[in-house]
């Protein structure tokens, strides 16, 4: 049987300092970009109207647009939408979401007639058509903030019960970032937030959370043997010693949205890119924010006896933290008080 990464001894926590630095300049810079200019929300959250057409020669951008204008739609986005010859023509002016909801496809057809004035009834296809009112756009948005609230309620009381509250407390902290740098991304990748992005972030989270608490899991049962180390090298351990299991399930899991994201389509890319940032940004939050997390708030609110450990500086050596350890027994002492 094929072993990957079998019996390894890597120091990730060492580099925790330079994965903090990293992640927070991405994360200032998604949400300096954010605090400029809000979220970009599909008409599922905004209502509107969205065409997707097929030309059968390529048209001008501009000249769809002002062809749309001319028929009285306000502020057109004209986007192109895979190939040269396929658009994408979107009104979400509040005025045009007002005369959305009057009639089911009024601004659609008031769209389609302008086009067909302009190229003739032969030169395009209606590929796509979205219609959704003001009413319905504000119950979808309210359903998706409960829908991330609910999650986050859970993941509280599954963490509470699950483990102790230092572990909980350092794995909601982990979640948090993946939600921050997934925002960002969003941003800086100018990704239309839709339904089906709220549902990649929900799966996302979902995801991350399992990785931390495989690697927790793990720490658990390896301060339970009582070794002579500290908890900085329990950490280590146990994300070397579930590091096979992560890269086989990562690696199968990055392949299928690859597939995705490459052959599904324009419609379900946003959600193949958010799955394979999530897969990027879980991995990275499990080992460098809950670990060195739950080493803080170990070294902040200690046990009695515990001595956990962060090095001062990212040179600190693996034999010194061992001579350290075996200076002090009483680390292996550190347990968690739930199951």
């Amino acid at each position: 049987m094929l072993r990957i990464f079998h019996d390894t001894h890597y120091d990730f926590i060492r580099w925790w300092k330079t994965a903090v630095i990293l992640t927070a300049i991405f994360v200032v810079a998604g949400i300096g970009s954010l605090a400029v200019k809000g979220i970009n929300y599909s008409i599922d959250f905004t209502g509107g109207t969205l065409m997707q057409l097929e030309f059968k020669q390529p048209p001008d951008v501009a000249d769809i647009r002002s062809a749309v204008e001319r028929s009285g739609v306000n502020n057109p986005e004209v986007q192109q939408f895979g190939s040269d010859r396929e658009f994408t023509v979107r009104a979400q002016d509040h005025r045009d979401v007002s005369a959305q909801g009057a009639g089911a496809e009024s601004v659609a057809k008031q769209i389609e007639n302008a086009l067909v004035q302009r190229y003739g009834p032969d030169a395009f296809t209606v590929k796509r058509t979205e219609a959704v009112g003001p009413r319905v756009g504000s119950e979808l948005r309210r359903g998706a903030a409960i829908a991330l609230g609910i999650s986050f309620l859970v993941t509280l009381i599954y963490l509470a019960i699950r483990f102790e509250w230092r572990f909980g407390v350092a794995a909601v902290i982990a979640t948090g970032h993946d939600v921050l740098t997934t925002l960002a991304f969003l941003k800086l990748m100018h990704l239309e937030v839709s339904l089906t992005v709220i549902a990649a972030i929900l799966t996302v989270l979902g995801y991350s959370l399992n990785d931390t608490i495989i690697i927790f899991d793990r720490v658990r049962e390896d301060l339970k043997k009582k070794r002579n180390e500290s908890l900085y090298d329990t950490l280590n351990r146990a994300i070397n010693e579930t590091l096979p299991r992560s890269v086989m399930t990562h690696a199968t899991t990055l392949l299928a949205t690859l597939a995705l994201l490459l052959f599904a389509g324009e419609v379900i890319r946003p959600f193949a890119w958010v799955m394979v940032f999530g897969i990027v940004t879980g991995t990275f939050s499990s080992i460098y924010i809950a670990g060195p997390m739950l080493l803080w708030i170990e070294r902040r609110w200690p046990r009695h006896g515990s001595t956990a450990h962060i090095p001062s500086a990212a040179g600190d050596s693996r034999p010194a933290r061992e001579a350290r350890g075996r200076a002090a027994p009483a680390a292996a002492s550190v347990t968690p008080t739930k199951r």
